[in-house]
């Protein structure tokens, strides 16, 4: 069976014995994740406080034990040092060691993505053997170079420059990167520069132990930042920096190639360091919300916390839903890959690379949920958690970060639908022919039957497939209208986006319920509720798109299908459902 093709989910009905979540982990997976979590508890819960007071040292220290533990080389093939685990194992590692603070989130998810990954994508043989066994064991740690001063989300734009040597064995580089995470502690340097007046930049890689000249390579002080306090962040600075030329990482010209496909793995990790950081912030609110009494009561028996607490679940659920489900999707297309012939190295960046707008919805998303959940998190406690001799202080300081690193939030949303318009151009992905049927269903008789909703989660697909026809409704028009200049448009971009991460997020929901789950079950009432709150929102994400563009009979028709494709038959009664998901999760204390 052909594995699924990246953003095929808006055209397809999806089974869910088709999708993969987290209960379907195998004993390997299970123990690694377990192993995780033990060392987290161990080691750095109680010692959190060094992380807010910006004990840098402890920060390395903890990551050369997760070293010791095979936790830096699960990526890593197992020929160059490391355990050569697969893409949804990768995940549950990222997930269970980035749940406590967002200081070691970063350290690790710098090291073993944007720090490591490059050189296993794009490194040659010769590099691959030199640098990989240092980078999968922490002998030594990796930080990635790409943002200046003056290039951001326009990483291309750098003013870094590499010169090639009169006897023509090495690269003079010269510039400034900022905001490098693990500048301070680590010794391999995957950097950007443009060589002579390339159009585009190359990518290098380089250990500083090795440099002719160690002065060549310095550093700022120590960023002081609003959150992830003892992730060690510092400007780099290359002053004739001399490197062999052997160092070119990949092919000239080729780096922004490299970059755009590093982030693409960092978006869908970033989602998942996200998760267990979301699960901790609800049991502390519910452990809380248990044990502070107000008028004689717990607040844990107040309808307003109890709501709070409900959402913050569901929002665990569903963010768990869409990035296993990815995770499995990604490592299936590297499997087929490789038994169709191509090297591990090319599957991968091909895998990943399939699956960049679903890599991007969930960037958006989990952060997003993240923050609000951290956000909540304080509500919970009340005046408490705004101090910071309570844990709800810190999480909301590190939760910020998720939405501006690896592309932010909103370079991601017009990321995402540009590439799938980007795909229906080329014929990658056919949205037009759907787009095309439901216009010719608009302009048809709706029908007026009843339809028999009787079996679990069949009301609920069938209103993720009419969601489906929203997008392509709106964006199909909007692109009959707009042609080529689509991408200046970006509010209603926005409004696309926000209706593609929706749908993508609540089917996982719906789908992970169905599979795994009976019809009375806590998780159908979270996938449920999500549904509901997610066709909400796209009701006034397309609304406010359709009236941005469509006028007179055009927009009546529209907004009239509108209405048709968000109409539930049974509405499902969102308080019940929320009571139900907080009487079970307050009565077990935990997520």
């Amino acid at each position: 069976m052909a594995t699924l093709k990246g953003g095929e989910f808006l055209i397809k009905q999806i089974p869910a014995n088709e999708i993969f979540s987290i209960e379907e982990l195998n004993e390997e997976q299970k123990m690694l994740r377990d192993s995780a979590k033990e060392f987290i508890d161990r080691e750095v819960v109680p010692q959190k406080e060094r992380f807010e007071k910006k004990d840098y040292a402890f920060t390395e220290e903890t990551m050369r034990k997760l070293g010791e533990m095979g936790m830096l080389g699960i990526a890593v093939p197992e020929e160059y040092g490391g355990l050569g685990m697969g893409f949804v194992t990768t995940m549950l590692a990222c997930d269970y060691i980035s749940g406590t603070t967002g200081s070691l989130a970063t350290a690790y998810g710098a090291h073993t993505g944007i720090g490591t990954l490059p050189i296993v994508l794009y490194g040659t043989e010769e590099q691959k053997k030199k640098y990989l066994p240092d980078l999968a064991t922490g002998t030594k740690f990796g930080a990635y170079c790409l943002t200046e001063p003056d290039a951001g989300s326009d990483a291309n734009s750098g003013k870094t420059r590499a010169k090639l040597s009169e006897d023509g064995k090495h690269y003079i580089i010269n510039g400034q990167k900022m905001w490098i995470s693990n500048a301070g502690f680590a010794d391999t340097f995957t950097l950007f520069a443009k060589i002579d007046d390339d159009k585009n930049i190359t990518g290098f890689v380089v250990n500083r132990s090795e440099l002719e000249n160690p002065a060549s390579l310095t550093f700022g002080e120590e960023e002081h930042k609003l959150g992830i306090r003892a992730s060690s962040t510092r400007q780099v600075f290359f002053n004739d920096m001399k490197i062999p030329v052997e160092n070119l990482l990949g092919e000239r010209n080729n780096g922004f190639k490299i970059a755009l496909n590093a982030l693409n793995v960092g978006r869908i990790k970033l989602a998942a360091a996200c998760l267990d950081a979301q699960r901790r912030i609800l049991n502390h609110s519910i452990q809380y919300s248990n044990e502070r009494k107000q008028f004689g009561v717990a607040i844990s028996t107040f309808g307003a916390i109890r709501k709070k607490l409900a959402e913050m679940a569901t929002g665990v659920f569903v963010s768990e839903a869409g990035s296993y489900r990815a995770a499995k999707n990604v490592e299936d297309k590297i499997n087929e890959l490789v038994a169709g012939g191509l090297s591990h190295q090319e599957a991968e960046l091909k895998g990943v690379e399939e699956f960049a707008v679903e890599c991007s919805i969930l960037k958006v998303f989990v952060s997003d949920l993240a923050q609000h959940t951290a956000d909540e998190g304080i509500q919970v406690y009340g005046g408490m958690g705004f101090s910071e001799d309570t844990p709800m202080e810190a999480a909301w300081r590190d939760s910020r970060i998720s939405r501006i690193y690896e592309g932010t939030n909103e370079i991601n949303r017009l990321l995402a639908v540009g590439m799938l318009i980007k795909r229906a151009m080329k014929g990658e992905l056919d949205l037009l022919s759907p787009a095309m049927a439901i216009s010719k269903e608009l302009m048809g008789i709706p029908s007026f039957e009843v339809p028999d909703y009787s079996e679990f989660m069949s009301e609920e697909k069938a209103i993720i497939a009419n969601l489906k026809k929203v997008f392509l409704m709106v964006s199909g028009a909007a692109l009959q209208k707009f042609m080529m200049d689509i991408e200046k448009q970006q509010h209603l971009l926005l409004n696309a986006s926000e209706i593609l991460n929706q749908i993508y997020m609540a089917e996982s929901a719906i789908l992970r319920a169905e599979k795994h789950f009976s019809p009375d079950s806590v998780e159908a009432a979270m996938a449920q509720l999500n549904l509901y709150k997610a066709v909400e929102k796209i009701i006034v994400a397309a609304k406010e798109g359709i009236i941005s563009f469509a006028e007179g009979d055009e927009q009546r028709m529209m907004l009239s299908g509108l209405r048709r494709f968000t109409k539930y038959t049974n509405h499902p009664n969102v308080v019940a459902l929320t009571e139900k998901v907080a009487a079970h999760y307050i009565e077990k204390g935990t997520y």
